[in-house]
C-alpha cells in the first residue's frame, strides 16, 4: 500500500520487511516461517478446500468483506492475475451478483458464489498493520519543525558515468545530477535532516516529533492531526533510492535488545524508548537507515492499498499477488481469534512474500496500534475463487 512500504512493522524494524507502529507493549519481534519457494499459486499446488458453510464466518465479518469485495471489483475485471488462478472474466458474474446482494445475505453470497481452495500446504502466518496518527501542522510553528516533503523535482533515474554501457541493464538507479552535471546518489537521511532539501522540495506539512515521523516513514503512510483538529492524510509517493536499514536488527547485533538490566524489548515501543532515552545515539541509529520516504496528500477515501482501493479495518489484508489474486476473498482460521474469518486481499508488503503469508489491517487509533503491533497468528488459509475458476483448475 504503500501503506505498505513494506509492511508488518516489527519485521521491518528487525531488518526483515514491513512492520506496524505504535499502548501496551507488543510481544518481541517474530519471524515468519520459511516456506518452499514456487513461482506462483498454480506451481505451489492447488487443492479444493471445504464447503464455505463449514468455515466459521459471522454476519458482521461477511458484511465487511462484501463491501470491500465490491470496491475491488473494478480492478478484478481489468488487471492481470499473477497467481495464475483466475482470469478477469471469471469475476464478471460474481461482481455483478455482489452489487445486488442485501447486506443481510452476505454470508450466503460468499457460500453460493465461491469455492475455497488451498494453496500449497495451506499453513498460514499472519501479522498486522495499521495507519499511524501523529501530531502535525500545515504551517511551521513552535513545536512543529520536521518537514514532511513531497517528491523533489531533482530526484531522477540515471546511470553514473563510471557504469559502462554494457552493464547498463535493468532499471537505472535513483539519484540526482550535481552542479557539474554528474549523476550521483541522492541525499540520504542525514543530509535531508541537515537541510539538503530546504527550499528545494515541496513541503506538505510539519510534524512535531522526529521519532514518530521516522516510524511513520517506515509504515509508508499515516495521518497528521493538527492542533486545530484537522486530519491530513499522507501516502507514499516515492523514496530517495538509498539503503534501508532495519534499526531493530542493528540494536540486536549491539546487544541492546532482550531481557535484563539495560536491555530494551524488541517491540517498536522498546526501540522508541531507547531512542528517546539516548537522544544522541538514537539519532545516529535512525540515520543508519539512509532511506527517506516522500509523501503525497491523500484527499479522498483511504488509505489506499496496492490494488488502488481503500483498505478497510478488519476487512482488508495484504498478500503476495503471486499466490492470491488481489481483490479475492481469503478465509483465515488462526490461533488469534480476532483475525479469523473473511478478508479481502487488497494490499501487498515487502515482508509479505510466499503462499499463505498475510498482513491484516486494523485501521487507525490506539486499539489498532495494540492489535496490529501484537498480531502474530498461525493456522490455515483458503483463497476463495469464483466457481468457474476453481472448476477449471480442477483442484490440482
Amino acid at each position: 500500500m504503500r501503506l505498505l512500504l513494506g509492511l508488518a512493522m516489527l519485521l521491518a524494524l528487525a531488518g526483515c520487511g514491513r512492520v506496524i507502529p505504535q499502548g501496551s507493549v507488543p510481544p518481541p519481534v517474530v519471524t515468519a516461517p520459511v516456506a518452499p519457494v514456487a513461482a506462483n499459486a498454480v506451481l505451489a499446488g492447488v487443492a479444493l478446500g471445504p464447503a464455505l458453510a463449514a468455515l466459521s464466518v459471522n454476519d458482521a465479518d461477511a458484511r465487511g468483506a462484501l463491501t470491500s469485495f465490491i470496491e475491488s471489483c473494478p480492478r478484478l475485471l481489468t488487471r492481470e492475475d499473477a497467481s495464475g488462478l483466475t482470469r478477469p472474466d471469471d469475476w464478471r458474474g460474481v461482481c455483478d451478483a455482489a452489487r445486488g446482494i442485501a447486506p443481510g445475505r452476505a454470508r450466503s453470497f460468499f457460500a453460493e458464489q465461491f469455492t475455497a481452495v488451498q494453496i500449497g500446504d495451506g499453513k498460514a502466518f499472519a501479522t498486522g498493520y495499521f495507519e499511524p496518527e501523529i501530531a502535525g501542522s500545515r504551517t511551521r510553528r513552535a513545536g512543529f519543525d520536521v518537514p514532511v516533503y513531497a517528491m523533489p523535482s531533482d530526484l531522477v533515474r540515471g546511470w553514473p558515468d563510471d557504469v559502462p554501457a554494457s552493464e547498463r541493464t535493468g532499471r537505472p538507479p535513483l539519484g540526482r545530477y550535481d552542479e557539474q552535471g554528474r549523476f550521483v546518489l541522492y541525499h540520504d537521511r542525514a543530509a535531508i535532516e541537515d537541510g539538503a532539501l530546504a527550499g528545494k522540495a515541496p513541503i506538505i506539512a510539519w510534524a512535531a516529533d522526529p521519532v514518530e515521523f521516522f516510524f511513520l516513514q517506515i509504515q509508508g503512510s499515516g495521518r497528521l492531526r493538527t492542533p486545530e483538529g484537522e486530519v491530513i492524510r499522507i501516502g507514499y509517493a516515492g523514496q530517495n533510492g538509498r539503503e534501508y536499514v532495519g534499526i531493530g536488527g542493528v540494536m540486536r547485533e549491539r546487544g541492546l535488545l532482550g531481557e535484563g538490566p539495560g536491555k530494551y524489548s524488541g517491540s517498536m515501543q522498546g526501540i522508541m524508548a531507547y531512542i528517546r532515552q539516548n537522544p544522541r545515539d538514537g539519532r545516529n541509529l535512525m540515520r543508519l537507515n539512509k532511506s527517506w520516504i516522500f509523501f503525497s496528500e491523500l484527499k479522498g477515501d483511504g488509505p489506499l492499498g496496492a490494488l488502488g482501493v481503500p483498505v478497510r479495518r478488519e476487512s482488508s489484508v495484504a498478500a503476495d499477488p503471486a499466490y492470491v489474486p488481489l481483490g479475492a476473498p481469503v478465509w483465515l482460521g488462526l490461533d488469534r481469534a480476532e483475525a479469523n474469518g473473511l478478508w479481502i486481499a487488497q494490499d501487498t508488503g515487502g515482508a509479505i512474500k510466499g503462499a499463505n503469508r498475510f498482513d491484516t489491517f486494523w485501521g487507525a487509533g490506539e486499539d489498532a496500534r495494540r492489535t496490529a503491533g501484537g498480531m502474530s497468528g498461525r493456522g490455515r488459509a483458503y483463497v476463495l475463487l469464483p466457481r468457474a475458476a476453481a472448476a477449471r483448475l480442477g483442484g490440482r
